[in-house]
């Protein structure tokens, strides 16, 4: 199924901060990086991201469902582009959605001069960006004896 990006509007914040809460829950068990986690962020973070003017969130739709978010962040001075983050819900994960609304961004920005980070023991995040043509960075930042944080590029 194809997915459709639809942008979030300020109503709606309430709901994407509570579907990021529940999207990244087991994650933050699992690692226990309370500084660096979605699942670990109030409301007022959701709130100052989306009042930034090179900030724009996006509902991820699959039909008639709200399956996720995508966070991109353009500053439009010739810097990278930045994904941060995106999610899928529990339910709606292993279906293709996450790679679906990353092209669908880079459709709607450009497919050049991208970045991102992710959790470099979650295998399948990795794949999926790999995949998507994006590239490891030499940086690696250690969050905790848990987890580590990889840093990727899409020329």
């Amino acid at each position: 199924m194809d997915v459709e990006l639809e942008p979030v509007k300020r109503s709606e914040l309430e709901s994407v901060w509570k579907m990021q809460i529940e999207a990244f829950s087991d994650l933050l068990k699992k690692y226990q990086d309370y500084d660096t986690n979605p699942a670990a962020e109030g409301m007022d973070k959701i709130i100052e991201r989306f009042e930034q003017p090179w900030t724009r969130y996006f509902l991820i739709v699959a039909g008639d469902e709200k399956v996720g978010v995508i966070r991109v962040v353009d500053r439009k001075d010739g810097s990278r582009k930045r994904i941060s983050p995106v999610w899928i819900m529990p339910e709606h994960r292993n279906k293709g959605y996450a790679q679906k609304a990353i092209l669908a961004v880079e459709k709607i920005f450009g497919t050049e001069n991208w970045c991102l980070e992710t959790i470099l023991q979650e295998k399948a995040h990795l794949h999926i960006y790999e995949k998507l043509g994006y590239r490891k960075t030499v940086r690696v930042d250690k969050i905790n004896e848990r987890m580590d944080l990889v840093y990727y590029e899409k020329n």
